[in-house]
């Protein structure tokens, strides 16, 4: 399906389902399709993200992964509040990409299309740019400090891999590139390959624990993967922010868009959503299914055993490795942004 029969198909959900909530404030387009034309294939393994500004500050819970005539959708809800400031929308290194280019849905107060307008004017502004890295850097140290010893542990690893995996967003944000989620690491490989880093590359695995990690060793433990998420996607009822991603209709996602990057050799860049998916149904089935999350326990651990993580004690040394880490990063982004023609002043 090409990328604007898909869109057209995202803004016809909002105007039946969405537009008609009295706290409804607008929509938009956002994710890794902003910036792509509309000729462009939407490939299966991905979807549209719409997000739906809501007035109040305590949206219900995100309607996540939906099928809608044919197309998965991934909607979410923003408080009106988020948006109201437009520097601090600029300065958001998750915000402010998808209000580079025109992704308005619905705009009811004309306040959507001001800020957009705004947005895409400073958007490549050198202290704008340096400051949504300031973001995505602040973002990794604040998780990584928060990380609970208290926790099961499948919430720590997710604890530890998620801001980990923030290393690519400052990057990303230096180059004025979309901060993809589950393809980041292939992104930030050719944001470093575009800039003359791509030595530095390796470094950034080193983090996750997969650099030396063999493409069957991946493919296996996808397999096991795979296995868990149909059983967590069979008992699953307790609500979780990611619930909708741990679905049939994310399958495609999770499951086949990991073996497409396997197949064609980026197995590396599979790792973290394969991890985070594991992660995820082990928190699933948690609480809802205790005895599968038990029988499924060696699988999962096995794979963050691959890297290298077996105990608490790990996890927190792994997320020093981070934060020692960050002077360096930030010096490649500096270079990135020094050397990045699109960005102005």
């Amino acid at each position: 399906m090409k990328l604007g029969a898909a869109r057209a198909i995202g803004a016809e959900w909002v105007a039946r389902y969405a537009r008609s909530d009295a706290a409804f404030r607008g929509a938009y387009v956002s994710g890794s399709t902003v910036g792509l034309p509309d000729d462009a294939e939407l490939a299966p393994s991905s979807d549209i993200d719409i997000v739906v500004i809501t007035a109040t500050d305590d949206p219900p819970a995100k309607p996540g992964k939906l099928r809608y005539r044919g197309t998965l959708l991934e909607v979410s809800y923003l408080p009106w509040s988020q948006l109201v400031c437009a520097d601090d929308v600029l300065a958001s290194y998750h915000l402010a990409g998808s209000f580079r280019t025109d992704t308005v849905i619905d705009d009811p107060t004309g306040h959507l299309r001001t800020l957009q307008a705004y947005v895409a004017g400073h958007f490549a502004a050198r202290p704008w740019v340096r400051r949504r890295c300031q973001d995505a850097r602040r973002r990794i140290e604040t998780r990584l400090s928060a990380i609970d010893a208290s926790a099961p542990f499948h919430a720590q690893v997710l604890s530890w891999l998620f801001p980990t995996g923030v290393t690519t967003h400052v990057l990303l944000a230096a180059a004025l590139r979309n901060p993809t989620v589950r393809l980041r690491y292939l992104a930030a490989r050719g944001v470093l390959g575009d800039y003359g880093h791509l030595g530095r590359y390796p470094e950034l695995l080193d983090l996750l624990g997969c650099r030396d990690l063999p493409a069957r060793r991946i493919r296996h433990h996808l397999r096991e993967l795979t296995e868990v998420f149909d059983a967590t996607a069979e008992v699953a009822r307790t609500p979780f922010l990611f619930s909708s991603d741990i679905t049939p209709p994310a399958r495609p996602i999770a499951i086949d868009g990991s073996q497409e990057l396997i197949d064609r050799g980026d197995h590396h860049e599979a790792v973290f959503w394969i991890v985070a998916t594991f992660a995820r149904c082990h928190t699933i089935l948690a609480a809802d299914a205790p005895e599968l999350h038990r029988a499924f326990a060696p699988a999962f651990h096995a794979a963050v055993s691959d890297l290298g993580i077996s105990s608490t004690e790990d996890i927190f040394r792994r997320a020093e490795e981070v934060t020692r880490y960050l002077p360096r990063l930030w010096q490649t982004a500096e270079d990135i942004m020094a050397s990045n023609p699109g960005i102005s002043g």
